[in-house]
């Protein structure tokens, strides 16, 4: 499989993923069916259009494709008709988010890849394809955004994954084995941190001098 085919196969499946994360945003919220199409397409096509934006390729990759737009409407659709079915739909939530940031990263590094950046903004760029949907969808609801959630790794997991991502590429791999190694990267640190309570060192300010 070329570059090219693999970063398209990538961009469909975050799309179809993130699409579905952002329909249950609206199912928690109890909105109507535009309203689950409207948070499907924000969440579904918001990375990726911010990253085409920020690389200057134009027209931005869903234009030249507007099939992927009745896939995220296929997708709110479904949800809307099958949420209530989901005991836990946050927990779903949580676990498809976690599918769909570790197939955009790798998305978002492809495509940095393909447009000839060099690995500061191909790693940024991944960061950014992966974490900006999902955070304009939880903004949007007035949910806590999931890459604010303390004590959970979220933008580190993109972060890491897209470093893996360049890594492999500058040490001579193969584009399209470096980014699986990126999207398993972020989706085995995300994942961990939810189920394993993984995390970093959070900031703790110091307690003021006792001046007495």
């Amino acid at each position: 499989m070329s570059l090219v085919s693999l970063i398209a196969l990538l961009d469909y499946a975050s799309v179809l993923v993130f699409a579905l994360t952002g329909a249950l945003v609206a199912s928690r919220a109890q909105l109507d069916i535009v309203g689950f199409i409207f948070f499907a397409a924000l969440t579904g096509i918001g990375g990726g259009t911010l990253r085409d934006l920020l690389l200057g390729q134009g027209p931005v990759f869903w234009v030249g494709r507007p099939e992927l737009l009745l896939l995220i409407a296929a997708a709110a659709v479904l949800v809307f008709f099958t949420a209530h079915l989901f005991e836990s739909r946050y927990n779903l939530l949580l676990w498809l988010d976690a599918l769909a940031l570790g197939v955009a990263v790798p998305a978002g590094v492809g495509v940095a890849i393909e447009a000839g950046a060099g690995p500061v903004v191909t790693v940024a760029m991944g960061v950014i394809t992966g974490t900006f949907g999902g955070m304009a969808r939880d903004t949007v609801a007035n949910e806590l955004p999931l890459v604010l959630k303390q004590g959970e790794l979220y933008v580190t997991a993109a972060f890491g994954g897209a470093l893996v991502g360049a890594a492999l590429i500058g040490m001579g791999s193969s584009q399209g084995w470096a980014l699986v190694a990126c999207g398993l990267t972020v989706f085995a640190l995300r994942a961990g941190s939810m189920a394993f309570g993984w995390n970093l060192p959070t900031y703790r300010p110091r307690p003021p001098r006792n001046k007495g």
